[in-house]
């Protein structure tokens, strides 16, 4: 996919004195953000200053330089983070413009799906392969969780990160954090049986799952719909298959379409991706603090670690089955990576990964189509590691042993938790309390590890959709349907 950026204006005087007039505006109205010197009124001080640095950000990215779309997203989590660390919480007010483009990517998510794995399940001509590869994919998924949420066990009992904390660091925590540790505690109360969540699986009115409308006690709410859609998905798929040709082609090309266009609007939204990495990132150093960084230093670091470790592991996995070079596969797949470590939802980075494993690695349509979207909702490997370090971490800091069929536990209840996990951010935490309750971890500690949850969310949402990539050129490769595109390191 090309970059638009490639083809920028060279340097300009004048677009060098807007850029550097508005940004300096900008940060003198953050830095002065009690005086409300703009006409008296905090709002109207607030959207000046926020209009300014957007402006400032547009002309840096788009007028001064020229750098591919990739640069520039790096750049603005660079940016971002640097923002959030001087202006604190008061760089909060940028954070629209990332709920915005996230909301953007969520809203081509649930059609993307849909139209895919209609075109991909048909496309499969067969049951007989539609199950091949579905049990290939499953059996992946499985190993790859089990293998994560492994390795952060043994590096939480290597390293110990809970042990040592001071009395007064962990009451403050828990202290500080204990209103919303209940609020998830009580989520994950409520959280559906083993039995009701299979069953859920199947949507009683498409239409409704389509819009993210799930029966509550007899009263429609808003939930994570997509294995309904998934499921819908599928059975359409393989009923496509079963009724005559020319019956099926009209359908299945208007989905065909349906997904060029979903795609095409994905290359749109791409374009912003800068600005609304910018705010997010901004928006989450702001209100980290690093006090509470310090605190949980040991930690942080072990659980992020483990992720890297994991990010680096998959390229191996890749050229172990496709001979792939690793470095190349990470290259190819970087515009995913991006988005998920911006976004920390696995399910708005998915029209992103589909785009780049089609583009970038070669993986057929038909794979990319059925592979992914099942990834981004069963696939945890990220989280699945971080709760095995969050549980014994919680554990060490209570002082609670835990032996190795403890562990065996939370290995097979992690695993099995990730399955109809929404791909959303901040859903790990409620699969940790499931996984502390199964091991007798009072769920309350929580609390401890809350203040730095969403940093490591961007991490383990990485680590989730390099799996999803990884499978998906594995079994692409395993059913012959690799093939090297033209543009190996092709940008967005």
């Amino acid at each position: 996919m090309s970059d638009s950026s490639s083809s920028s204006s060279p340097f300009n005087p004048k677009d060098f004195l807007i850029f550097t007039a508005s940004g300096a505006i900008s940060i003198l109205l953050y830095i002065f953000s009690d005086s409300n010197i703009v006409m008296g009124s905090a709002d109207m001080t607030a959207l000046t200053r926020s209009v300014l640095m957007l402006v400032a950000l547009y002309y840096f990215f788009e007028k001064l330089f020229k750098m591919e779309l990739h640069t520039k997203i790096i750049l603005g989590m660079v940016l971002g983070g640097l923002a959030g660390f001087v202006f604190q919480q008061e760089i909060a007010e940028l954070k629209p413009v990332g709920t915005a483009f996230i909301r953007m990517i969520q809203m081509i998510v649930v059609p993307l799906v849909l139209a895919s794995l209609i075109t991909g399940t048909a496309s499969l001509g067969d049951i007989g392969k539609m199950k091949r590869i579905g049990t290939k994919t499953l059996a992946y998924y499985l190993m790859s969780t089990a293998l994560a949420i492994s390795v952060g066990l043994l590096l939480a009992n290597i390293f110990q990160p809970g042990s040592g904390m001071d009395e007064t660091v962990r009451a403050e925590l828990l202290a500080s954090y204990s209103e919303q540790a209940g609020s998830k505690v009580d989520n994950a109360e409520n959280r559906t049986s083993t039995v009701d969540t299979f069953l859920d699986m199947i949507p009683s009115n498409p239409i409704t799952a389509l819009a993210g409308i799930k029966s509550v006690n007899g009263q429609p709410a808003m939930r994570s719909t997509m294995l309904q859609v998934i499921f819908f998905s599928i059975f359409m798929g393989i009923a496509l298959t079963l009724i005559p040709g020319e019956k099926a082609k009209p359908v299945i090309d208007f989905f065909d379409g349906l997904n060029d266009v979903m795609i095409k609007i994905v290359v749109m939204v791409i374009e912003i991706a800068p600005y609304g990495v910018f705010a997010l990132i901004a928006d989450a150093v702001g209100n980290f603090g690093i006090d509470i960084l310090l605190s949980l230093i040991k930690y942080t670091i072990v659980t992020a670690a483990g992720l890297m470790i994991m990010v680096f592991l998959y390229p191996f996995v890749v050229k172990a089955f496709t001979g792939r070079n690793p470095i190349e596969f990470l290259k190819n797949i970087r515009p995913a990576q991006l988005i998920a470590f911006s976004t920390s939802s696995s399910g708005a980075t998915l029209p992103v990964t589909m785009e780049v494993c089609e583009d970038n690695v070669g993986v057929s349509k038909e794979i990319s189509s059925f592979v992914l979207p099942l990834g981004a909702t069963v696939n945890m490997d990220g989280t699945a590691l971080y709760q095995g370090v969050a549980t014994l971490f919680i554990a060490q800091v209570y002082g609670i042993p835990l032996d190795l069929s403890d562990q065996l536990v939370i290995v097979l209840t992690a695993t099995l938790a990730s399955i109809g996990t929404a791909a959303a951010p901040g859903v790990g935490i409620l699969m940790l309390v499931i996984v502390l309750q199964q091991v007798g971890i009072p769920a309350e500690g929580i609390a401890l590890i809350l203040a730095v949850d969403r940093i490591l969310d961007m991490f383990r949402t990485t680590v989730n959709v390099t799996s999803d990539a990884t499978c998906a050129t594995v079994i692409a490769s395993m059913e012959g349907q690799l093939h090297r595109p033209e543009n190996v390191h092709q940008e967005f």
